[in-house]
């Protein structure tokens, strides 16, 4: 949907009566934050799939415990897929793990056999994305009929972003690539450790040998800012699904927002929904 983007009025982020805001279609989509409900956003799209939903509660609690006595406890939910083959869990609540700074909220996995006990890969996405990226991300993983197999080259993934405006990293340019405000970068390399994925360097690489390579994104204002969100798609993710990602990323479409992050908001068009 195209809609004609200007920068006010201003919309507060903090307002307590959601339901009483404004909706404004906004833009650049990587900019424009979750608008507080990228469970539901990606929920909503996993449920219209037909994909099953279950909580996951480890570890235990007791009530008026110390601090430094408690267990670890994490309650998330599961979605699976009605094949089994893939899923995706709500890992935010509790005990967050971050990439980057900002806490990871969805990870996404898959495997190639219904009786394979392990993810054959594993992509993690922070707060602050959009949801529509995930859900983008999840739509062609649920079409894939092999979501475990690399089909494709991974400069479809370049390509891409390429076409939608983002240029190409000079000193990388098959493997990096920017939004032209230098705000949110694309890149191939080394993961982070203890990604899962099926490539054991994941795990039992050490510290001087170079790790599994895979598609990381992430977005910042200034060289060295904190990130606003971050992405890890692990070495074994098809570089479709890696192109699909992208593609929602990179889109010059608007998204309909109702709350706007403080540090963003003055960056990003808007135009009334209505």
């Amino acid at each position: 949907m195209e809609a004609l983007l200007y920068p006010d009025p201003l919309l507060d982020p903090s307002s307590p009566t959601r339901g009483a805001l404004p909706a404004y279609w906004v833009g650049p989509r990587h900019l424009a934050g979750d608008d507080g409900r990228l469970y539901d956003a990606v929920a909503d799209t996993l449920a219209g799939l037909g994909w099953t939903s279950l909580v996951i509660v480890r570890g235990r609690q007791e009530p008026n415990e110390a601090p430094g006595d408690r267990q670890v406890v994490r309650s998330t939910i599961l979605h699976i897929s009605p094949d089994t083959l893939r899923w995706a869990q709500w890992v935010l609540p509790d005990e967050p793990f971050h990439l980057g700074e900002p806490p990871i909220a969805w990870q996404i996995s898959a495997r190639g056999r219904p009786d394979s006990p392990l993810a054959s890969w594993s992509a993690h996405f922070t707060t602050g994305i959009p949801g529509e990226v995930l859900s983008d991300f999840l739509l062609a993983l649920d079409a894939d009929d092999q979501p475990t197999t690399a089909l494709m080259d991974p400069e479809l993934v370049m390509d891409v972003v390429a076409e939608h405006g983002w240029l190409r990293d000079a000193d990388q340019p098959d493997s990096a690539a920017m939004h032209p405000t230098f705000t949110s970068r694309l890149s191939f390399g080394e993961v982070p450790p203890l990604i899962q994925d099926r490539d054991p360097r994941a795990l039992s690489v050490e510290a001087e040998e170079p790790g599994a390579m895979g598609w990381q994104a992430w977005a910042e204002l200034g060289m060295g800012a904190s990130y606003l969100w971050a992405a890890s798609l692990s070495a074994s993710v098809p570089h479709s699904l890696a192109a699909a990602f992208a593609s929602s990323l990179s889109s010059t479409a608007p998204v309909l927002r109702q709350v706007l992050p403080m540090s963003t908001r003055d960056r990003l068009l808007r135009a009334p929904a209505s």
